[in-house]
């Protein structure tokens, strides 16, 4: 007795084979060696960032802080100042800054150039007006046009120890400073000039009208704590910030409301406070345009990097066969598209002139060589020059038809030499 089994059906895993990965298919490998490379640099970035970081942060984030007892702080001036019964106010907002002002109080900016125009026009009516002092850390010629008008700024020289000079009580009993950095002019405004180099000093004393005093200090190197003990350092900046009772500090902010216009600071007229009239630019702090103008170039230097990491070109297999007639006829279709009938014609020639030449005996080299090949197809087919001089070696058709009618006498010529 027998029994019928009916056959079985192939599961999907084995009537179906996995498909194979193809040449566009991304593997691991190929995403770890495309992306090495940034990821290399992205680590090295926050390494160096790190270290950068780890080894300055003692050091740096008390810069002219008078609260702070790093090397480029300033605590130590600010301890002589109170031992001598001046009190020391730190002030990081201009509303403050400019509300202390008066004639006992001596108002100390240690980064004027990090105000914005608006910042700096409200400080210079504040001070103008009263009989007090105001001492500038360093201000550049885009500052001093709106903080000490008339004065202009020149090039900087190095911080050495220089004598003073000049007629100013402070500067000659303090005697030899270390001083440089930025040199002043004041091009024949009322100013004790001290400290020159080649003539143009790196302090000067403005005397307003109202009795105001402007001090422009090119440098503030003499206040940090490390060098206060050098030379007069200590007796120039205890003359200079302790002239009045009072001394206000004080240290600008990007965080300061009045960064943004007149319409946030209330230490302002109604009259003032124009933001109408600010450009975008001038409403965004200074520091973080210099950020973006690093970024964008950190950034075009990153893509032109990537850019030059494109290699030569790699044969791969294509994911689909493709028929040689569909290639040539897409080839085709594009040169006729294009008119390149005189590169469809120099293409047909070059391969017509090598299979030739591979069948009367002339080496691949030569095939193209109008003095070689010409003889040789004489010599085999009879005397023709002419005609074959101009099919094989002529000048481009000049319309389709002519194009056709080449490619047919090609076929005819290699057709003969194939028969003879």
């Amino acid at each position: 007795m027998t029994t019928d089994t009916a056959p079985t059906k192939p599961s999907a895993s084995s009537a179906e084979p996995a498909a194979p990965s193809t040449s566009t298919s991304v593997t691991a490998r190929q995403v770890w060696l495309r992306t090495r490379g940034v990821l290399l640099a992205v680590l090295l970035l926050v390494v160096a960032a790190i270290a950068l970081a780890a080894t300055r942060s003692g050091e740096q984030h008390g810069r002219l802080d008078p609260r702070s007892a790093d090397r480029y702080g300033s605590r130590a001036v600010a301890e002589l100042l109170k031992d001598e019964g001046i009190s020391v106010r730190v002030v990081t907002t201009l509303r403050d800054a400019t509300a202390a002002t008066g004639p006992d109080t001596t108002l100390l900016v240690t980064a004027p150039n990090l105000l914005t125009s608006h910042q700096q026009e409200t400080l210079h009516a504040a001070t103008a007006g009263t009989t007090g002092r105001t001492v500038l850390l360093g201000p550049a010629s885009a500052s001093l046009r709106r903080l000490a008008p008339g004065v202009d700024a020149r090039s900087s020289v190095p911080v050495v120890a220089r004598p003073a000079a000049c007629a100013l009580p402070e500067a000659r009993r303090a005697g030899p400073v270390e001083t440089g950095g930025v040199r002043y002019d004041a091009n024949g405004l009322d100013a004790d000039a001290c400290y020159p180099t080649a003539g143009l000093p790196s302090v000067l004393l403005l005397r307003q009208p109202a009795e105001a005093e402007t001090v422009l200090l090119g440098s503030p190197d003499f206040l940090y704590n490390e060098r206060l003990a050098h030379q007069g350092n200590a007796s120039l900046a205890l003359q200079l910030l302790g002239s009045r009772s009072h001394l206000v500090w004080y240290l600008p902010s990007l965080t300061d409301p009045s960064a943004g216009g007149g319409a946030a600071d209330d230490s302002t007229s109604p009259g003032d406070a124009s933001d109408e009239g600010s450009s975008f630019l001038e409403l965004i702090p200074s520091g973080w345009l210099w950020g973006t103008l690093q970024l964008a170039v950190a950034a075009g230097l990153a893509a032109i990097w990537r850019a030059r990491r494109l290699g030569p070109l790699v044969v791969e297999p294509l994911p689909v066969a493709i028929r040689a007639s569909e290639s040539t006829e897409g080839r085709a279709r594009l040169s006729r598209k294009a008119n390149a009938r005189d590169r469809a014609a120099a293409s047909l020639r070059h391969a017509a002139r090598i299979r030739l030449a591979s069948r009367v005996g002339v080496s691949p080299h030569e095939a193209h060589s109008s003095s070689v090949l010409l003889p040789a197809l004489s010599a085999r087919l009879g005397p023709a020059p002419n005609s074959r001089q101009s099919l094989l070696f002529g000048p481009a058709p000049s319309d389709d038809r002519a194009l056709v009618l080449l490619a047919d006498q090609l076929d005819s010529l290699e057709r003969e030499v194939r028969t003879s």
